[in-house]
């Protein structure tokens, strides 16, 4: 997968954003099918940061009503990544 197919977008949130401040971690939302070595390798490659650790979540996706009933949204990851000290993502 190429580097962009792996990161759809950065979530910018307030916990996303006080955790990027104070801890010098970022949220992410990636591919479902995205390993923790290829987020690493993408966040390399797009940011040019150095990765220290990964952490992946799988989000449910939530019900919502409609005209004809209930649907639901899909399913998708998040990948938090934590940088080395030295390094930032100017994000805005």
């Amino acid at each position: 997968m190429h580097a962009t197919q792996v990161i759809k977008k950065p979530l910018v949130t307030e916990k996303c954003t006080w955790e990027a401040d104070s801890r010098n971690r970022y949220s992410f939302k990636v591919d479902r099918r995205a390993t923790k070595t290829q987020i690493r390798r993408a966040v390399t490659e797009i940011y040019k940061v150095r990765v220290v650790k990964v952490a992946t979540q799988i989000r449910k996706g939530k019900y919502f009503r409609t005209k004809f009933g209930q649907a639901k949204t899909g399913n998708w990851k998040r990948a938090t990544v934590q940088l080395h000290s030295d390094d930032r993502i100017e994000l805005f």
